[in-house]
Formats: structure tokens, sequence, C-alpha cells
């Protein structure tokens, strides 16, 4: 849930004009080191006029301002002042192309993610989004691909360029299919497994889906998104106070435990809002009023009937949810069964 917008409690997705999105820094000292935990404040996600695709010009506007005014330099004074520049510039570049329209052009941060990430990895302060970073890089790897199997239509005499049009859900299934085929458990995974199925079956959820942490964080618990998301499931703050978590120090979304129970009564009011789990994964991930609003604009009832304009990680997200339940567990997402009370 890392870039992820707030639960609907609170304004669930990014927003357009006239209410303006933004990420103020918010940094608090603790006895040895320094976290920071920008809060992401945002409304409803727009949709353009007479278009079929969700418009965010002023998502990704405020978000080229966010690193430059809002990253306080003091939660990352561990690194080098020129390192420093390049994390903040970076993190600026991969939240627009999450929060962007295009799979395909996040297909461009895979080198920068690769070099950004050591500098992120060598500071105790700054291994959180390291945890959050490296666990998205299958995300611009997948991008990659898609960009190579998937070039731009000829250009027009006289028109710009257009973008290469966004993978159906279906080709991201069988890309995400085949790239965890042979992926081993994350190593944390044996222990936490046999610890969160019986929380999420408490809560009426399928167990499988407690894999849903293998995407958010490759189960490392210390996993922390600059948009201010935590934990094993990456539980915004608006989401963990819904469900009666602390995000003061002692941050309770660092609980494993916490998180997982939080995250699976979210998942749980989802799909019982879209009856459907892509649809929840989506809502999960995008927030859930971005996701009623493409069905409703398109007239819809399917995650592959909105896929396509979705928020490029949320394009990316629920096929790799589906391809890491068919690998850990062998079942499909319209397989899972809830458990009975």
């Amino acid at each position: 849930m890392s870039r992820r917008i707030e639960a609907d409690s609170e304004p669930s997705s990014p927003s357009v004009k006239p209410n303006r999105a933004f990420w103020p820094g918010v940094i608090w000292r603790g006895a040895r080191r320094l976290w920071l935990v920008p809060l992401l404040l945002a409304g409803s996600l727009g949709v353009r006029g007479q278009e079929d695709t969700i418009y965010i010009d002023d998502l990704v506007e405020v978000a080229g301002q966010w690193a430059k005014d809002n990253l306080d330099d003091d939660a990352l004074r561990a690194l080098q002042a020129v390192d420093r520049e390049k994390v903040k510039q970076f993190l600026d570049e991969i939240q627009k192309g999450f929060h962007g329209e295009y799979v395909l052009d996040l297909a461009s941060l895979k080198e920068s993610a690769k070099t950004i990430l050591p500098l992120l990895e060598g500071y105790e302060e700054t291994q959180p989004y390291a945890v959050w970073l490296k666990t998205r890089l299958d995300y611009l790897e997948v991008a990659d691909q898609l960009r190579s199997s998937n070039p731009p239509p000829k250009p027009e005499p006289g028109r710009p360029p257009k973008p290469a049009p966004n993978p159906t859900p279906r080709k991201e299934r069988e890309v995400w299919g085949r790239k965890l085929a042979e992926r081993p458990w994350p190593e944390a995974a044996k222990l936490y497994v046999h610890r969160l199925k019986p929380i999420f079956t408490e809560q009426r959820v399928p167990p499988e889906l407690i894999w849903v942490a293998e995407v958010e964080s490759s189960f490392d618990p210390r996993a922390r998104s600059p948009a201010g998301a935590a934990g094993l499931y990456q539980l915004m703050p608006a989401t963990a106070k819904q469900y009666g978590l602390s995000t003061r120090l002692p941050d309770e979304r660092l609980r494993a435990e916490d998180n997982a129970r939080a995250a699976a009564r979210h998942l749980q009011h989802l799909h019982a809002q879209f009856k459907d789990w892509r649809l929840a994964l989506a809502a999960y991930n995008a927030g859930e009023r971005t996701v009623q609003k493409l069905l409703d604009r398109h007239k819809a009832r399917s995650f592959d009937a909105i896929g396509i304009y979705l928020p490029a990680e949320t394009q990316m997200y629920v096929p790799k949810v589906e391809a890491t339940l068919a690998r850990r567990e062998g079942v499909k997402l319209d397989q899972l069964k809830t458990p009975s009370g």
C-alpha cells in the first residue's frame, strides 16, 4: 500500500484542481535516528472530459515539487550531500511514475533505482526506504520487458508522437506469471506465514492473501514508503487509524501481527464493497474511490474492463498479486474461498 492513497475515511486518491494534493514532510527525532514520515493528503482522483483515461496532471505537477520542497534534508542527513540530491530526485520521479498513466514509462527508472538502492541500504536511517524500493524493482523490470515487446505507434506526419498503449491485464498476467515462476520464498516469509494465516482467517479473509505482504514489503516489517506507508502490508496512516492502530511512536504498524490484522480487515471491507478480489486489490492499492469512479465511468463491473485506466502501479500490482498467489499457493483469485465464521 506504499504509494497508496489513504483509506476512504479520509480522501483516498490523488487530486485534480481545485483540490491540490501535496506531501508535507514531517520529521521527528528519536534518541538514535531520524525518521521521515511524509503524509499524503489528497482529494478524489479526477477524470478528464471526453477521454477514456484517468487524468492526473495536477498530481504529477505537485509531485514534481514534493521532494524539492517538502523532503527535509534532516531525514536523509546520513547521506552525503551529492547522494542526498540523487535520492530526492529519484523518489520524486518514481512517485510520479507510479501515479502516472503509462506503465511503460516506469522502464526508464530501472537503472536509476539500481544506483539509488545501495545508497539507501548503506545507512540505518534510510534502510526502511531501501526495503520499499527493493521490493518494487520488479515493477521497473517488468515495465522494461513490456516496453521491449510493445513499441510505440508509428508517428503521423505533423502530429506529436503517441505513447505506446498500456498492456492489457491479460498481457500483464502472462508476464508476471513468467517473472515469478521460479522465485523462491522470501527468506523472511518463513517467520510470518504460519503466524499470519490464522489472523486472516479470523477476519474472514482467504488466508492465501497473506502473500500480499510479499508484494508490499517482501515480508520485511521495516519497509516504509516515501508516501508514509509502513509495515508488512504498507498501511497508510489514515488506514491504520481507521482500524485502531496508532502511528505515533511507537508506530504500531511496525508490529507484524497488528499490521496484518488491519490489512485483513481492510481487504474484507473492500471485498464486501466490490464483490471481486481483483477490484478489491486494486482499491487496496489505489483507493476505493478511484476504482469506483472508473467502474461508473466505463459502466463496468470487472478489473479487466478498467485496468488500463488505473494508475500505472495499480495496473501492475493486481497481476503481480495474482502471480504471487499462483506461485505460493497454486490458486487463482477467483478460486479463493471465504473462511466460514
